[in-house]
């Protein structure tokens, strides 16, 4: 069962009712000690790349492949900087849900930066954290603050 199939099934049962959601990320550094991130297809906004859980899948494994997915890119998970799980949204077709973040540190290790749009990603740039585009929602932009601080272990 596919990722799609898998909300669908679900969807079919509660309608828009808020329901919990998985997801799996990864702050990308290069050696010039700059992030990545992604213009996202479906916001036309900057975030980190990552998405969700598939099922049967670990938050380690989906992270690697969403990055993969995203950027072309194969990554290293160095450390979990936090989970950051007292998130909602309202999605435009008017489901909602609550989201949990699953968010690694990570670098590259191979593959090659993807320099076309693709059905999930406009542009991929690296930045200096302390110069980053606003990000598409307060996760987002509360991951990156923790990464700015160096903090990790962070649980919200």
């Amino acid at each position: 069962m596919t990722l799609i199939d898998y909300i669908k099934n679900i969807r079919q049962k509660v309608g828009q009712e808020a329901i919990i959601l998985n997801f799996a990320g990864i702050c990308v550094e290069n050696n010039q000690g700059e992030i990545l991130l992604q213009k996202r297809a479906d916001s036309n906004q900057w975030g980190f790349p990552g998405g969700a859980l598939e099922l049967g899948e670990s938050v380690e494994t989906c992270a690697k492949r969403e990055v993969f997915e995203e950027t072309g890119l194969l990554v290293n998970v160095l450390s979990l900087i936090g989970v950051y799980s007292n998130y909602f949204s309202e999605y435009p077709n008017g489901d909602k849900a609550q989201s949990v973040l699953h968010f690694f540190k990570g670098t590259v290790s191979g593959g090659k930066l993807l320099t076309k749009p693709n059905e999930e990603t406009i542009q991929l740039a690296f930045f200096d954290p302390k110069k980053c585009p606003p990000l598409f929602n307060q996760q987002h932009q509360d991951c990156l603050a923790d990464v700015i601080n160096g903090k990790s272990g962070v649980f919200r």
